[in-house]
């Protein structure tokens, strides 16, 4: 049985919130959406998407007659002051499971809690870079949605937000009229191949990959092979960087180079602790 603090706990909520924040956003934006017949109207469900602005969280489920649960990072409901008790409010009353991606046995439980959502026939929404793209880009999974599609043995479905990132940059509070954002839903993906690997590092980060390779096909980004997290880092010590110099030029996007070699510095390649 699913605890009641990850998923239909909030059913209500849900729908009052999708069907009145729904439609505004539906009259004042404009979205679009294709694909929507690729996902499967019932039974588990692992819907796995770019990530290019908080206005993903919206956008992404919101042509779909099914209820969504995301993996969402944990600092969503740990604010403090209002803005943190209204943040942990909306979060919380969605359905969303807050996961700490500073991986370990807290990661982990987490991995855990988007199975059971899973076991109960349910739709799991996962944003496998982990974090908000720095620039637009996409760049690789963290394989923890690999996890989930080997132990859970439900079909992916590939999702790409379109638009997002110029919509609501990220850092911005402003949405910009101009652009309407979208969503393409791409055919459902299995893995039978990899079934009984659930622990094999190498089909583990095959699997990942998969999916990645099919996101760009839909989206149409620029793939880059290092984590989005790591490339943040990089860019905030490059601003850093250029600020002390007095130099306030760049575009904010940083040479795949220069971040193939911080990535090699600072991380591992195959973290099974990480979403």
């Amino acid at each position: 049985m699913i605890s009641r603090r990850t998923c239909d706990y909030v059913f209500v909520f849900y729908w009052v919130v999708k069907y009145t924040l729904g439609v505004a956003l539906k009259l004042t934006f404009r979205p679009w959406s294709r694909g929507r017949k690729n996902v499967p109207r019932r039974g588990p469900v692992i819907l796995v998407s770019n990530h290019l602005s908080f206005a993903d969280h919206f956008f992404g489920p919101l042509p779909l007659p099914r209820k969504v649960v995301f993996l969402a990072k944990s600092e969503y409901f740990t604010g403090k002051g209002v803005k943190g008790l209204l943040s942990k409010a909306f979060f919380s009353g969605a359905g969303q499971i807050p996961i700490d991606r500073t991986g370990g046995d807290a990661s982990d439980r987490a991995l855990r809690s988007g199975l059971r959502v899973l076991a109960a026939g349910n739709v799991l929404g996962i944003y496998p870079e982990g974090t908000r793209s720095p620039d637009g880009r996409l760049y690789k999974g963290k394989t923890g949605v690999a996890r989930l599609a080997l132990e859970s043995r439900a079909p992916v479905v590939p999702c790409a937000m379109m638009g997002t990132f110029e919509f609501l940059p990220p850092g911005s509070h402003h949405p910009q009229l101009k652009v309407r954002p979208g969503v393409i839903f791409g055919p459902p993906m299995e893995f039978a191949r990899y079934y009984g690997k659930e622990t094999d590092r190498s089909a583990l980060r095959a699997v990942t990959d998969e999916i990645v390779a099919e996101i760009a096909k839909l989206s149409g980004q620029e793939y880059v092979p290092v984590y989005a997290a790591d490339a943040k880092a990089q860019l905030q010590a490059d601003k850093a960087a250029k600020g002390t110099k007095g130099d306030s030029s760049g575009t904010g996007e940083l040479p795949e180079t220069e971040l193939l070699v911080s990535y090699r510095h600072r991380c591992s390649d195959d973290s099974l602790q990480e979403p």
